[in-house]
């Protein structure tokens, strides 16, 4: 359905790059090829993100010309999402712990300065459901997405709404963007993640892809 609405003006304007501007392939310094914008609505407010996306011009090198876009993309929104993770999170405990209907959550949200229709409440609800929903069924497209890479950098991301308890854990990995393994967990501490970090280990394994590194938003877990 199309926006009736024009969206709000930024609040914010964040220039992200990738962490890493040596190809994964090659070895060899990558050039910035251009800059990506896209624009999304989390619960701090509407931010104008630009992306600095680089690419190899090691005419020999498999990733030729390939974009790598930044890490931190992913923390943000998924791919061609309006909205951040954070407010699918918040639908999700709205709608899962509250038991909150539609009309509910909608008019929370609207409360907070949201500004959407009340069916994107229901699309970005659908988003909470489809991510607890991962599984390897979809093992080949992962394949397909990954087998030129030849490497996975996990991204251990928590997002906590500001009702109930539970966090939205996502594992994803920072070179395609994919997002391997999610769950809805009541605790932060290392025995909680443990187990999803064990997961996302051995997607890879199946998929004989080596994880290369881990990182984090920063925050400590006891």
């Amino acid at each position: 359905m199309a926006r009736k609405q024009p969206r709000p003006k930024a609040s914010q304007h964040v220039t992200l790059s990738p962490f890493q501007i040596t190809c994964r392939a090659c070895g060899s310094r990558m050039r910035m090829g251009h800059h990506s914008h896209r624009t999304v609505t989390t619960l701090q407010g509407v931010t104008r993100l630009t992306l600095k996306v680089y690419r190899c011009r090691k005419t020999t090198c498999p990733r030729f010309h390939q974009p790598t876009r930044p890490e931190e993309e992913g923390r943000w929104a998924l791919p061609h999402g309006e909205f951040g993770l954070d407010v699918i999170a918040l639908v999700g405990a709205l709608r899962y712990q509250q038991q909150r209907s539609i009309p509910q959550i909608h008019e929370e949200l609207l409360r907070r300065g949201l500004q959407m229709a009340q069916h994107t409440v229901t699309d970005q609800l659908y988003r909470y459901e489809e991510l607890l929903a991962l599984h390897l069924a979809d093992e080949k497209r992962l394949r397909e997405r990954l087998k030129e890479q030849k490497q996975v950098i996990l991204a251990l991301d928590g997002l906590q709404p500001d009702v109930g308890h539970e966090v939205l854990w996502v594992l994803r990995d920072c070179c395609s963007g994919e997002i391997l393994v999610t769950r809805s967990l009541l605790g932060a501490m290392e025995k909680d993640l443990i187990p999803l970090l064990e997961e996302a280990a051995r997607i890879c394994r199946e998929l004989d892809i080596p994880i290369k590194g881990v990182i984090t938003d920063g925050q400590r877990s006891s």
